[in-house]
């Protein structure tokens, strides 16, 4: 195939991965990635806990599972080669009470399958030994989980790709998509785009730039704030790497945590709050046409009907330092409402399917000329070098089915 325009739209750590990947197997293609904002990594990227995930939560044979798995062994050896931050700390989850062992147990099956570098089983003593403030009565220990710095990360692949010809064009938000038989155009205000390909890699708004190049409704993206907590300095000593509760299997949420960062402060969360829009990173944010989108929505409706107790406790959590810290105490009792100050938030894109299921897995789709991504919330920092390996496989595979 000549070469060709390939535009990706959002300049994220996915759909900059998506590019830089792009531009090293095709060089002779124009490579272009549109962001609505003044600089990369400007929501999710920018936002998370910085944590590298060695696998354990996710469903064997899921994408996420396999792009976890192959995404952070290559994403050790790009920060180890490009100087960036790449810290294996560790991970303890813990189970507190016999209520959680059977969790836990299931948890620990499951890591198994996912083939889980080093995972172990640690008992009050191993928990003890590993970190010294925690408490439960039996945990799983993953000693390749990592902390890394995923805004650095992602500046460095848009870096990548500006070097190898690519463009990062900023205040570029895209208005209208229209695809036909020999590829995409795509309108940015007063200027138009052409393109043979494009890549959806929008994030917040990756179910609403979907649709403008025609996918279907569903999945809608909910959003989820997530609230942090500052360790004060005094008490930052007291963990060691990242401390977490054993996960409600109901939800694709792991729960709030102790999370060493790689500038060695402390933080606790994220909690899950409803934001009432989608880039409401604070409480009194609030879009009337991004909460219509969420009330109009029929899976949410069906959603907040079984799960508005959890909802609920979660804005109680919210408003209550203590209650929050409550929920963390659990596991770790040493650190207390007391010992933490309000800290930053983020937005999680959460798909919601029309029938009230919370999309568990990536979801990819292919429009003709476009790809989609779907969804793309945790683990996709971890495996963005993977996704973008497994996105741009399915172009060249419809690109050589096409000739």
């Amino acid at each position: 195939m000549a070469d060709r325009v390939v535009a990706i739209v959002g300049a994220g750590i996915v759909g900059l991965a998506i590019a830089r990947e792009l531009a090293h197997r095709r060089p002779g293609d124009r490579i272009v990635v549109l962001e609505k904002e003044d600089r990369v990594a400007a929501h999710q990227t920018g936002h998370n806990s910085g944590v590298v995930h060695a696998g354990i939560y996710y469903q064997p044979g899921s994408l996420k599972a396999s792009l976890c798995a192959r995404g952070r062994s290559l994403l050790r050896e790009y920060c180890t080669g490009h100087g960036l931050p790449y810290d294996e700390c560790g991970k303890l989850v813990v189970a507190v009470d016999e209520d959680e062992m059977p969790r836990l147990e299931a948890l620990e099956a499951r890591a198994g399958e996912n083939a889980v570098p080093g995972l172990r089983r640690v008992d009050r003593n191993g928990i003890r030994e590993i970190e010294p403030f925690a408490e439960g009565i039996a945990a799983l220990y993953s000693p390749r989980t990592a902390i890394t710095d995923f805004r650095r990360v992602a500046e460095s692949f848009a870096a990548d790709l500006v070097k190898s010809g690519g463009e990062v064009r900023l205040s570029s938000a895209v208005d209208g998509i229209t695809t036909d038989s020999s590829g995409v155009d795509i309108a940015l205000g007063d200027e138009h785009l052409r393109a043979d390909r494009m890549i959806v890699c929008a994030g917040l708004h990756s179910d609403t730039v979907a649709g403008l190049a025609g996918a279907e409704r569903g999945p809608r993206i909910v959003p989820f704030r997530g609230e942090y907590m500052n360790v004060v300095a005094a008490k930052a000593e007291l963990v060691r790497g990242l401390v977490y509760p054993v996960p409600d299997p109901r939800y694709p949420f792991l729960g709030v945590h102790f999370t060493r960062r790689v500038s060695g402060t402390v933080e606790v969360g994220p909690n899950a709050v409803l934001a009432f829009a989608r880039e409401g990173y604070r409480r009194g944010q609030f879009s009337a046409r991004d909460l219509g989108d969420t009330l109009r929505w029929p899976g949410f409706r069906r959603m907040a009907r079984q799960h508005w107790r959890t909802g609920i406790e979660e804005m109680y959590g919210s408003l209550s330092k203590s209650a929050y810290m409550r929920r963390a105490q659990r596991y770790l009792p040493a650190i207390g409402a007391a010992d933490v100050v309000r800290g930053g938030s983020g937005v999680r894109a959460q798909a919601l399917d029309a029938d009230g299921t919370l999309v568990d897995d990536f979801r990819i789709d292919r429009l003709g000329p476009v790809i989609a991504v779907r969804n793309a919330p945790s683990p996709a920092a971890t495996s963005s070098l993977a996704i973008a390996e497994y996105v741009v496989d399915v172009l060249e595979d419809e690109d050589t089915r096409a000739l």
